[in-house]
């Protein structure tokens, strides 16, 4: 698959298969985190790998719409510096979530981002330094219908690209 492909047909998946991902998948997908672009190249995250079923779960309960990451197979903590001191520090975030994301999509990994609220319950459960903030974590894992992964987006569920692309201005 290539890249315009895997954005054309990638979506969120939410329901996983109980399969575990092989730890050459994991390392495939924390290495496109890892390579993704930063504003001056500060590199400004850090990633929590987390397999762990009772975290997955307890880290699930730390956002509203979370709870995706009880059943994954992976969860990823995207840790930054406050965010407050540079808006590019969540730019940089989302480009390594994006890139993390296709290449699972490629692997045929589904995944799904999810906020977390409680950033103080989850510096207790998962010990990260006071300097770093928890907003954003994702879920991967192999989807539990894997037809998700090979079937065409339906019509609709995207604006249409005329009504959000605007050339050399707003008209």
């Amino acid at each position: 698959m290539d890249v315009l492909e895997a954005i054309r047909y990638k979506r969120a998946v939410r329901a996983f298969a109980p399969t575990p991902l092989e730890a050459d998948t994991i390392e495939a997908i924390l290495q496109a985190g890892r390579r993704s672009q930063s504003a001056k190249n500060r590199q400004p995250w850090h990633f929590i790998a987390l397999t762990d079923r009772d975290k997955l779960t307890a880290l699930s309960e730390l956002g509203t719409y979370a709870s995706h990451l009880a059943g994954a197979a992976l969860g990823v903590a995207i840790l930054t510096p406050d965010p407050a001191q540079r808006w590019s520090i969540l730019f940089d975030a989302g480009q390594a979530a994006a890139y993390m994301q296709l290449a699972a999509w490629q692997l045929g990994v589904g995944s799904c981002l999810a906020t977390i609220y409680q950033s103080e319950a989850a510096r207790q459960l998962l010990g990260f330094p006071p300097e770093l903030q928890l907003h954003v974590a994702i879920s991967f894992g192999y989807p539990q219908n894997p037809a998700v992964l090979t079937e065409r987006p339906r019509p609709g569920g995207r604006k249409a690209f005329d009504d959000i692309i605007h050339h050399n201005g707003w008209s």
